[in-house]
Order: structure tokens, then sequence, then C-alpha cells
């Protein structure tokens, strides 16, 4: 069965978690998902149609292109969400 994948949400979610363990940001579930929210946002986004079981050789392919980008993208939303934080 093939599927269309939008690969820049899967990798934001694939690198988040190594982004985030240098910057001081609350790391919280609802802080992480605002990170990918606003970071998939300063993005382009890039769709793919795969098989179900090609996704992570394409994601593995894609990832090393785009590294760079997600990174900075990460980094500028978790300086966001550190001065607005959306949970008490």
């Amino acid at each position: 069965m093939y599927t269309i994948k939008n690969y820049m949400e899967e990798a934001v979610g694939n690198m988040i978690d190594k982004v985030l363990e240098n910057i001081d940001v609350c790391k919280c579930p609802k802080c992480k998902l605002d990170i990918m929210a606003l970071a998939l946002n300063r993005l382009p986004p890039r769709y793919f149609v795969t098989k179900e079981g090609e996704l992570f050789e394409r994601l593995a392919e894609l990832q090393e292109q785009f590294t760079v980008d997600i990174t900075a993208a990460i980094a500028a939303a978790a300086f966001i969400v550190k001065n607005n934080p959306k949970h008490d």
C-alpha cells in the first residue's frame, strides 16, 4: 500500500530530542509539540509517496540533506517556546 508523507514532520520528530538536549528549555510533551509545530512552520514541506516499508530508507536519504535546516528551525522554535511557554 502506498502512503503520502511529509518528510519534514518525520525528520523533526526524529531529531528533536538530540537538538534539545543542549538547549535549556522545558522538554515536557506540550512544549516539545509546540517546538515541533513552530519548527515545521519554518521549514518547507517535503511530501513524497512511498510504500510503507520504504519510509525509513527514504528518510535516511533525506536526513543528511536537511539536517542543518532542521536543527536551526528546532533551535529557533525552542527559543520562542522558552520565552513564551503555554503551560503553568
